[in-house]
């Protein structure tokens, strides 16, 4: 006959408890793929197919009538398709159409990855400008509320030939960024080592911020681009480096600043062809060493 006493009882439960703590403590968050064949982690919104001479007003038809946006969840012309690359689904963004693709679900402390490719097709109103494209975080709200009335409230990590990690605010975004100040014709240029810089609305330096190195892949070729986000801070890294450091992310509204910390994801059309592959995701419960340290 075996006689359990409350002490061993207690000396098993505490014994459980330990292992599961250190199960916990050495657990590693996993990384999720966010792309298949059939989009099932993303909804998706057109606008418009801009013309040249935009200046940001709603569209009017021949009788000069206010044309309507495609509006959520209508793949006109096949903007977005899912092809296959040696197994791998490859989502390709015909650019044809203002708008997005984004996430069901909202990120907030994260480290995205995605591999990213230029097509060869643009379209107006950008037939003689750069390939251009990007991706929105924090994304909150409807769509439809920035200048191209296209994308939801958000931070931009620009996506563009030669312009890889750029900053935009997207509607009335804001964020600081390590940079050197602008001067004259000059914007504000992304560099580890310098102050935050304020980016908002009433600062006098709205909206945008040029990252601190090209790291981009040869036309082509596919480039490696890595989001980090945590509590409120944000690296963008092009091929394994750092070309900004941001932090802050708030929004401004009737002249007061609300933090923007939390949001899907957007992946936009912006009148170039534009492939993405390896879109993957893995949430932080911590911010890592080697990211912690550019925000000492």
């Amino acid at each position: 006959m075996y006689i359990i006493t409350k002490t061993a009882v207690k000396a098993a439960v505490l014994g459980l408890t330990a292992i599961a703590a250190a199960a916990g403590f050495t657990h590693k968050p996993e990384w999720k793929n966010l792309l298949d064949k059939n989009l099932t982690k993303w909804e998706m919104y057109l606008s418009y197919s801009h013309k040249p001479g935009y200046k940001g007003e709603i569209p009017v038809d021949e009788n000069g009538k206010p044309v309507q946006p495609v509006g959520y969840n209508k793949n006109t012309a096949n903007v977005f398709t899912v092809i296959e690359e040696k197994g791998e689904p490859v989502l390709r963004v015909s650019g044809e159409i203002y708008g997005c693709v984004f996430t069901k679900a909202e990120y907030e402390n994260y480290h995205f990855k995605a591999q990213v490719k230029w097509g060869k097709k643009k379209w107006d109103p950008r037939t003689d400008k750069l390939m251009d494209s990007g991706i929105l975080y924090h994304s909150v709200g409807e769509c439809g509320k920035d200048y191209w009335r296209a994308w939801m409230l958000s931070q931009e990590f620009q996506l563009m030939e030669g312009h890889m990690g750029d900053y935009w605010s997207i509607a009335n975004a804001a964020i600081d960024v390590r940079a050197y100040i602008p001067e004259g014709i000059m914007n504000p240029v992304a560099n580890a080592k310098q102050p935050l810089l304020p980016i908002a609305a009433g600062t006098g330096i709205d909206g945008f911020c040029l990252r601190g190195e090209d790291h981009e892949s040869p036309m082509g070729e596919w480039t490696q681009v890595e989001l980090i986000c945590f509590q409120g801070k944000s690296l963008h890294i092009v091929n394994g480096h750092v070309v900004m450091v941001l932090q802050n992310s708030r929004y401004v509204e009737n002249g007061k600043s609300f933090p923007l910390t939390k949001g899907k994801i957007q992946l936009q059309s912006e009148a170039a062809e534009t492939f993405y592959k390896g879109v993957m995701i893995k949430e932080l419960a911590t911010l890592p060493a080697e990211y912690a340290a550019y925000f000492k």
